[in-house]
């Protein structure tokens, strides 16, 4: 009862103006300087594991990134190789010596429309 009204008392004393919150919470439960030191140190923990959480993410793109960048450079060589077999393949002196090619007859005689 006595601290109630010393509350009171205190909370009188002080001079109010309007609009300002004049009821102040109390809490029941005091922690010691060993329980604010685990606090802190969970905390601390919680953040660590956040940060972790974040870099490894980063590193895991970082491996996708390098297998697509292989297969790119894969796909590249492959289409280097394909150019240079279309190149061998329609070269004139392939196409003259071809089966089509020696088959093929001059014509008699040629007109032009004019």
């Amino acid at each position: 009862m006595s601290y109630q009204q010393n509350t009171y008392y205190s909370r009188r004393q002080q001079n109010w103006s309007r609009n300002q919150n004049t009821t102040r919470f109390v809490s029941a439960i005091k922690l010691g300087p060993v329980a604010h030191t685990i606090l802190i140190a969970l905390m601390i923990t919680v953040l660590g594991l956040i940060y972790l959480t974040q870099a490894t993410r980063t590193s895991g793109y970082g491996y996708e990134a390098q297998q697509i960048d292989e297969q790119i450079s894969q796909l590249n060589e492959e289409k280097a190789d394909l150019e240079i077999e279309k190149a061998r393949l329609t070269a004139l002196d392939t196409l003259k010596n071809s089966n089509v090619a020696r088959e093929m007859t001059t014509p008699v005689s040629t007109e032009y429309v004019e």
